[in-house]
């Protein structure tokens, strides 16, 4: 068997991305962001909560933090023990409590308080990826620079043969070549939702996941 061309490739994967997101489209046709935040500030800090943690258990954080740090400047002055036990069950709760407290404290004397609009801006915030500031710009100021790629969306591309790379941002440049500028936002959604409530890191059964059928190889991948 010849090895394909990297044009072939890219052909191959650019028909099959356009399959599995048409498919995506049927079974979840309205996606958006599961965290719950009352405004941008608490947008970014949700966000922030949620690497390595479940959205359901971010959710149950914050609908006691947000009541208990009202303002940016509550951030700002809050006790750093007192606020890691505040956020200690959404892991890894000394480093984020580090990083958002840090945030607050940027955002008030660089930039007036408020969450920036742009990824170069987002991207000097202490805890804030490229993940994170692509999730904030979509659903702060409806602005699509990328596609946030999380723990669903990196192994739905390993899985479905999409990708080379296995390094998000890398993930994501390769995405953004397959898939057009207005599908960026919604995918990522998409994937999440397929992957957690279809397709799980474990073994289930694909006889059952309407992907696999348009990429059956998938059906002995799964957790990546």
């Amino acid at each position: 068997m010849t090895k394909k061309t990297k044009t072939e490739l890219f052909n191959e994967r650019k028909a099959r991305i356009q399959k599995l997101n048409t498919k995506l489209k049927k079974l979840f046709p309205k996606v958006g962001m599961a965290l719950n935040y009352g405004n941008n500030w608490e947008l970014l800090v949700a966000v922030v909560l949620s690497a390595q943690c479940t959205d359901k258990k971010v959710n149950e954080v914050t609908e006691k933090l947000f009541k208990k740090y009202k303002k940016l400047d509550d951030y700002v002055h809050a006790d750093v023990a007192e606020f890691e036990q505040d956020i200690r069950q959404t892991g890894f709760y000394k480093n984020k409590a580090k990083n958002v407290l840090a945030a607050a404290r940027m955002l008030k004397e660089e930039y007036d308080g408020k969450v920036p609009k742009t990824m170069d801006e987002l991207l000097r915030i202490p805890g804030v990826a490229r993940k994170t500031a692509n999730v904030v710009l979509g659903n702060a100021y409806d602005v699509v620079e990328g596609i946030a790629v999380d723990t669903h969306v990196k192994r739905f591309c390993i899985r479905y043969g999409l990708v080379d790379a296995d390094d998000p941002v890398k993930i994501e440049r390769e995405l953004m070549e397959l898939l057009p500028k207005k599908e960026w936002f919604e995918f990522t959604y998409r994937a999440i939702e397929y992957g957690r409530t279809i397709a799980p890191a474990r073994k289930y059964d694909t006889s059952t996941d309407p992907l696999v059928k348009i990429y059956p190889p998938a059906a002995k991948v799964f957790r990546v």
